[in-house]
Order: C-alpha cells, then structure tokens, then sequence
C-alpha cells in the first residue's frame, strides 16, 4: 500500500457511473491515491454533481490499480488495433493538450472491439472518433488490477475480465481480497 502506483476510483449507483476520477501515473503511495481518487470521484467529477451523504449507503465502489502507461510503437496507425487487447489494456490517447483515458473494463462492458475502444478513447479526449489514425496522436496501454465491492457496502473481490478473440463477454470471479497485494 506504501508503493507508489496510478489508481481510478468508480463509484457506480443501482448500475449506473456515479463517478470516475483516479491518477494515471504513479505519484503517491497506493493508499494516499486511492483515498484522494475516492473523495475526487465523489466531489469533484464535473459530469456530476456531489455524492450526498443520503447515497453513500446505495454506492458500489472499484478500484483499478494501474500499472505503468505504454507507449504503443507501430508502423503505422493501422496497426493500433493489432496492439489493444480488449480485456487486458486500457488506453490513454494524446493529442496536443488533449487527452482521454478508458480503463480496461469500459470496452468489455460495452461491447466495443478495438477500433471502436481507440475510437471511443479518442472522443474521451475532445478528439474526432477517428484520431487514432492520425500519425501525430500518442497511445499508451496499460493493464489494472481491479478491486469491486459485490454490493453497496459489501464483500470485496478481484475482478476479473474476460474476452476471447470473438466472444463479447466477461464475467466477475469471485476471489476475496483479503490478503491480495494489488
């Protein structure tokens, strides 16, 4: 918990996102990270407005500790789809001053291949759907580690995602996390 390492709190609501807001990089210790992305998820996410105290009780909250973001070399921006595998990596896209994050679980509960996880990033950024095509755009992968609460307020287990080359699933394993080192 004292290793400095890049974490998203979601706090989600009867399903739906509540909040999402973490530190990319590694630049506090796991568990300073995790309480200021946990407080910034609840007061600070512009899409919406603060959790009041009457919901803390109907919250579900996830953790995804990162590891270190990737650049992804290719020849050509092709190729991208080629080096994203939907159920593993998460994406940042970079563009100018623009940049977006999607964790690696996004893709997998929506659906979404590759082109359409770079094309979704990209829109996370303020940019064209289309920008991952772009030869001056900078995309980095990165995997999680993701920790969710079975309920509001309730057991916690390591989640894990699952997604075969044609198959548009995942399921949720039930491991409990006492004694996980993240």
């Amino acid at each position: 918990l004292k290793e400095k390492r890049g974490v998203f709190v979601t706090l989600t609501k009867n399903g739906d996102l509540r909040g999402c807001i973490g530190h990319p990089l590694p630049t506090m210790p796991l568990v300073d990270a995790v309480i200021d992305a946990a407080i910034s998820s609840a007061t600070r996410d512009p899409r919406f407005p603060n959790v009041v105290e009457e919901e803390l009780s109907k919250l579900k909250i996830e953790v995804s500790v990162l590891t270190l973001p990737e650049k992804i070399e290719v020849e050509t921006p092709r190729d991208y789809p080629k080096h994203v595998e939907i159920g593993k990596h998460g994406l940042i896209i970079e563009l100018g001053i623009n940049k977006g994050l999607l964790l690696p679980q996004v893709p997998v509960e929506w659906n979404w291949d590759a082109e359409e996880f770079l094309s979704h990033a990209c829109m996370k950024a303020g940019l064209m759907p289309d920008c991952w095509l772009r030869e001056d755009v900078k995309i980095s992968r990165f995997e999680a580690q993701i920790f969710s609460e079975e309920s509001p307020g309730g057991r916690v287990v390591e989640r894990a995602l699952l997604q075969g080359d044609q198959e548009k699933t995942y399921k949720k394993t039930r491991k409990p996390c006492s004694g996980a080192n993240p």
